[in-house]
């Protein structure tokens, strides 16, 4: 049977100061995620999606109206799992391998753009939501934005970025300027390493 776990944070939880606080990731880990996967398993019980991969349970309840429940918590375990990795000790900038460097630059036309593309998708992002960078069946890049927990995999995209802009994520460092902490997830926190594992898993998964 599918048993969701919290998995450890890959840094320490005072490693993101002072963009991101010990205690934003205290409750935003320990606490708001572990209760998406507290739920999570509560849920799955009995709906025949146990022993299924989080990919796959996540496009089956999107699909599913009857586990719309089930989907806000499995949904955003699939993002928090990767939103931790997403983010890095003196990450963030223009440190980022070559061949994503000129992805984003053949995409976005530079890397100011892209910047200001993904952070205008996270401000205008109506109340608790997500923006992302993800790939098209080209391997081109996008950015889009969705709504609560839903994210691109549900809709048959691949997300290879994501910011978390619930208020939960920033409100204790930055309160009610979220635009600060787009501005300091880009520069100073994307772990641009883990970005272009994603980004070359999802081509290979659009040759296949």
């Amino acid at each position: 049977m599918t048993t969701f776990t919290l998995p450890e944070l890959p840094y320490a939880y005072e490693a993101l100061q002072p963009y991101m606080s010990r205690e934003t990731l205290e409750y935003h880990h320990d606490k708001h995620h572990k209760a998406y996967i507290d739920k999570g398993n509560e849920l799955i019980a009995g709906t025949g999606l146990e022993g299924k991969s989080l990919d796959e349970i996540v496009v089956a309840c999107f699909k599913d109206p009857t586990k719309a429940g089930l989907f806000n918590q499995v949904g955003q375990h699939w993002n928090h799992v990767h939103f931790w990795n997403w983010m890095k000790p003196n990450g963030g900038g223009k440190k980022m391998p070559g061949n994503l460097e000129k992805a984003i630059t053949e995409s976005f036309g530079s890397w100011d753009k892209f910047k200001s593309d993904f952070t205008q998708a996270g401000m205008t992002q109506f109340g608790s939501g997500w923006c992302w960078l993800v790939t098209d069946e080209n391997g081109k890049l996008s950015v889009m934005k969705t709504p609560n927990g839903e994210n691109p995999l549900a809709q048959g995209k691949s997300a290879i970025l994501g910011c978390d802009v619930w208020e939960h994520s920033y409100y204790i460092d930055y309160r009610n300027a979220r635009a600060k902490y787009l501005d300091a997830f880009v520069d100073s926190l994307i772990n641009w390493e883990y970005v272009t594992q994603m980004y070359e898993a999802s081509l290979k998964i659009r040759a296949a």
